[in-house]
């Protein structure tokens, strides 16, 4: 007598109540499996459904700007004015969490006092050291590239942190020199004494405030400390830093 099959998965039964059987294991495992898709699918449109707390968002920003410099070899000599405007972009990759970015021209300012600066130091009139007062004008295209980290939402209102790199290159430089209260220059162009790129770190937080489906205000403080060096003379390391009053509007 010939011994029998063993049934597998992979054999197609023959017997009726077999395949009945089999047919009702492939929809089982069917119903599961889109059972547990459905699942999975609604709990991520839950948690990261469309609507204005997910996606990408793109705004406009004026900041009026308060700035100092901070010479190795001298003193800070008083905080000055600035403003930075431009475009700001949040990329939400959960609801409270987000990559931000943007693009803005931000003027940082600052007075300082050092000596022997170059190239205004005139060793012949003044052969010993001697303080200068200087102020500098600096223009930045800056592209800050930070995490902002959002709370849930009170009423209307989300409370963010937000923590950072900023990168800025320079468009334009100028400076105010003067010498034991006498000018020396003013608005002297010094974009060759001036390093191109200036890094600083961003910390600093806020809160926005719907006035829409997609439209939101915002508004915070943020706390921009340049730590490399803006002079090009590598023989004077001066560092400049600001805060900044922030307002925008998403869209």
């Amino acid at each position: 007598m010939q011994a029998s099959q063993p049934f597998t998965a992979e054999s197609r039964p023959t017997n009726s109540k077999t395949r009945i059987t089999y047919i009702n294991r492939i929809l089982m495992k069917k119903l599961y499996i889109g059972l547990l898709l459905s699942i999975l699918t609604t709990t991520a449109f839950a948690q990261f459904g469309a609507g204005p707390d997910y996606g990408f968002r793109l705004g406009l920003m004026a900041n009026p700007t308060i700035g100092w410099v901070k010479p190795e070899s001298g003193t800070s000599n008083g905080a000055n004015l600035g403003f930075s405007y431009g475009l700001m972009a949040d990329f939400n990759f959960t609801r409270n969490y987000s990559f931000s970015t943007g693009l803005s021209i931000t003027t940082i300012n600052g007075k300082s006092t050092e000596i022997n600066p170059s190239p205004f130091y005139d060793a012949v009139t003044y052969p010993n050291p001697t303080p200068y007062d200087l102020k500098y004008m600096l223009q930045y295209i800056e592209i800050p590239l930070t995490l902002k980290l959002k709370t849930e939402k009170i009423g209307l209102i989300k409370w963010y942190g937000q923590f950072g790199l900023s990168n800025g290159f320079l468009t334009s430089a100028k400076e105010d020199v003067s010498v034991n209260e006498k000018s020396i220059v003013q608005d002297a162009h010094v974009t060759k004494n001036i390093n191109f790129y200036r890094a600083g770190l961003i910390i600093g937080g806020g809160l926005e405030y719907d006035v829409a489906r997609s439209t939101s205000v915002t508004t915070g403080l943020t706390y921009n400390n340049g730590f490399t060096n803006i002079s090009s003379n590598s023989n004077s390391s001066v560092r400049n830093h600001y805060i900044a009053i922030n307002f925008g509007v998403f869209f």
